[in-house]
């Protein structure tokens, strides 16, 4: 088998118009789109993998794959390659970065930490509409962030995730859940070593409605517990939903980590 050089790139998209990240029949994703823009670029098949999975309709700010170059084969200078692989993209997704890495460097596997934000605004605003959740009420903050602290202080989270996906583990730990208030708006923060399908917008459900005073904060120790899909609060508009941050060790070269 001929060596190969590996890439990393970091990218962001737009999810309004696709079935997630991963490429699936019927169904139009964005690594099915960006592997044949590669492909194109490069003159020979290329498949991404990428460092997780988004749903139908979810954004990205930052997401990374990697890829496999054969050994031989003509990469563009870094500027060329950009200007070349944006080109043929649609709007909706753009290439900011490329490096190489060592062989065995994995987009998904070397990851220790992964950020989204959920947003929420109040008032009818035609530049949000399918990139923030509008909500007609109010929801109690401070309520919400005390039920935030509680599922912080676990890390079995079967409760929030869909059911049947093959998941070996669904242990996930947070290291960050949080409300803050941003404008006219809220904007929820969470990060951890993993997340579970569908995860963020059950949470973001669930605590909408400790928002909304239908449970008791500590209402939420019943649901985790109860490691029950069908208890927690229903999923969120995946609109309003991004992947904001991943974070890998070693430092990830695509940012200038030191």
């Amino acid at each position: 088998m001929a060596d190969q050089q590996r890439y990393f790139i970091l990218l962001s998209y737009d999810g309004t118009k696709y079935h997630g990240w991963q490429t699936q029949p019927n169904a139009v994703a964005v690594q099915e789109v960006l592997d044949k823009a590669l492909s194109t670029v490069l003159r020979e098949p290329i498949e991404t993998l990428g460092c997780g999975r988004t749903d139908t309709g979810v954004h990205a700010k930052d997401f990374f794959a990697h890829f496999d170059l054969s050994d031989g084969s003509s990469m563009p200078d870094h500027g060329t390659f950009l200007r070349s692989i944006n080109s043929i993209l649609p709007h909706d997704i753009a290439i900011k970065n490329i490096v190489p890495v060592h062989a065995d460097a994995h987009a998904r596997f070397d990851a220790t930490l992964r950020s989204y934000q959920y947003q929420i605004h109040f008032n009818k605003d035609p530049f949000k509409h399918g990139y923030s959740w509008l909500l007609r009420d109010v929801p109690d903050m401070k309520l919400m962030n005390e039920a935030a602290r509680i599922i912080m202080e676990y890390t079995d989270f079967s409760c929030f995730s869909k059911s049947n996906t093959q998941t070996k583990t669904n242990n996930c730990k947070i290291s960050r859940a949080e409300w803050v208030q941003v404008g006219d708006g809220i904007v929820f923060h969470i990060s951890a070593d993993r997340f579970l399908r569908n995860m963020v917008r059950a949470i973001v459900g669930t605590l909408i409605m400790v928002g909304r005073k239908e449970i008791e904060p500590e209402a939420v120790r019943g649901i985790i517990e109860s490691k029950s899909r069908s208890n927690a609060g229903a999923s969120v508009p995946a609109c309003g939903l991004y992947l904001t941050e991943v974070k890998y060790s070693p430092p990830n070269p695509l940012k200038g980590e030191q």
